[in-house]
């Protein structure tokens, strides 16, 4: 196993050029599945690595439940350094349980209040809120994906930019954006080297339902515009929801998007490109994280069995 246990824990690194690349150069509808699915294959395989090393630094503890096969010699030299990898993996572990479990837990209840909050209004699918606060924003799960607005923010909009402003909040809900962003943030929780990609995702995210709204309403200006009136009388929701938890994305550089061409959809980047050789590198780094987490596993399973008395 020796040092390739620690791999999965940088390798994340070269993910971070496809980052920014994949905003600038990729279509949003590619970019955000291409550096979701790099991000969660990332943080699992980092994951997995602290979980070998917590083994080797719970093994030493005195009177740890485990097999006393376990603390071995041979189990110790697997690991180089396991003295302090061990142990340092163990509160590194239980961290990032914690903040995963806990992103999970505040997501769950999010949307639980936002639901509660709408009880009481028609089931229809957009649900307009007599409120001076000017927001919106798409409200997944439930009984059925909502659309919620408040009169204000219509009232700042032309009726373009209303039919614009729907389109761009549907579009959230059919591509099913909402998981995206989570999966992104709870690998960003896993692995800290991987808040870029997070980042990166949540704006194009926004990009992808911003040309979905284009292509209905038949409008790049529109959707810039109704982007841009939004973004200036939006204070923001009064309380907690979807809405607060997955960042809008820079508005200056999604309204020059829109008012620039239409980007070309491509389903993967060629390799003598700046994007592709970046795509390249980082689905390199997220092969090589996934063979070293997956080969340190099953050397760990095959040394534990061997020092486990039957």
């Amino acid at each position: 196993m020796g040092v390739f246990v620690f791999l999965p824990l940088v390798l994340p690194l070269t993910a971070w050029p496809i980052a920014r690349l994949a905003e600038q150069r990729l279509h949003p509808r590619t970019a955000t599945r291409l550096l979701t699915g790099l991000a969660v294959v990332m943080a699992v395989c980092s994951t997995v690595c602290l979980g070998l090393l917590m083994v080797v630094g719970t093994a030493q503890l005195p009177g740890n439940p485990l097999p006393d096969g376990w603390s071995d010699p041979e189990v110790r030299e697997a690991v180089p350094y396991d003295e302090i990898a061990g142990k340092l993996a163990i509160p590194a572990l239980l961290a990032v349980l914690l903040v995963c479990g806990r992103t999970l837990w505040r997501h769950r209840r999010v949307r639980r209040r936002a639901h509660l909050a709408l009880a009481d209004l028609p089931g229809t699918e957009v649900a307009v809120l007599p409120d001076e606060v000017p927001y919106a924003y798409a409200l997944p799960g439930g009984r059925r994906d909502r659309v919620v607005v408040t009169t204000a923010l219509l009232s700042c909009l032309e009726p373009a930019e209303r039919r614009a402003l729907f389109a761009h909040e549907r579009a959230h809900l059919a591509a099913r954006h909402h998981r995206f962003l989570l999966a992104a943030r709870l690998a960003a929780r896993a692995n800290p080297f991987l808040r870029p990609l997070c980042t990166a995702v949540s704006y194009t995210a926004e990009r992808w339902a911003d040309e979905e709204a284009a292509r209905v309403v038949g409008s790049r200006r529109a959707v810039a515009c109704a982007i841009g009136k939004a973004a200036l009388v939006s204070r923001g929701t009064p309380v907690p929801t979807l809405a607060g938890l997955a960042a809008p994305g820079p508005v200056p550089r999604r309204v020059a998007a829109l008012l620039g061409p239409a980007p070309v959809p491509r389903t993967w980047p060629s390799v003598f490109t700046s994007v592709g050789l970046a795509a390249w590198g980082a689905a390199a780094g997220t092969a090589v994280s996934a063979l070293s987490s997956a080969n340190s596993a099953v050397t760990m399973v095959l040394i534990l069995h061997a020092a486990t008395p039957l």
